[in-house]
């Protein structure tokens, strides 16, 4: 049994021999109910590892879609403010939504990069 911290969330690894392979598994620390997938692999070492790598990118992955949603949200805040702006108080709202719009397509892009990184369980 292993604890661990990832993406704020702390977590115990159990890991269990059945029918010859290892199967690891994590529990959440604060209430003990399953978190994740299963990782099998030759090895208790490998299992824990195979299961730990996903943990993280899963924790990478979830911080991804929270940043694209919140750009997604500032987008139409600026959509629905730039009826009311002003080009003489600064940017135009062309280009206040231009940028927020560049905002949204980077944490897309960061979100499809993280994606493709998904390890194998």
């Amino acid at each position: 049994m292993t604890d661990i911290d990832i993406g704020g969330r702390r977590l115990r690894l159990v890991c269990e021999q059945r029918a010859g392979r290892w199967l690891a598994r994590a529990l959440r620390d604060d209430n003990g109910d399953p978190f994740g997938i299963e990782c099998a692999a030759a090895t208790e070492h490998d299992a824990v590892a195979r299961l730990t790598r996903w943990l993280e990118w899963q924790a990478e992955h979830a911080a991804a879609l929270e940043a694209l949603q919140q750009a997604e949200r500032a987008y139409h805040r600026t959509i629905a403010g730039s009826a009311f702006a002003s080009s003489i108080e600064g940017p135009s709202a062309l280009e206040m939504q231009k940028e927020s719009l560049d905002l949204v397509e980077a944490a897309r892009v960061r979100l499809d990069e993280i994606r493709r990184r998904k390890p194998e369980a």
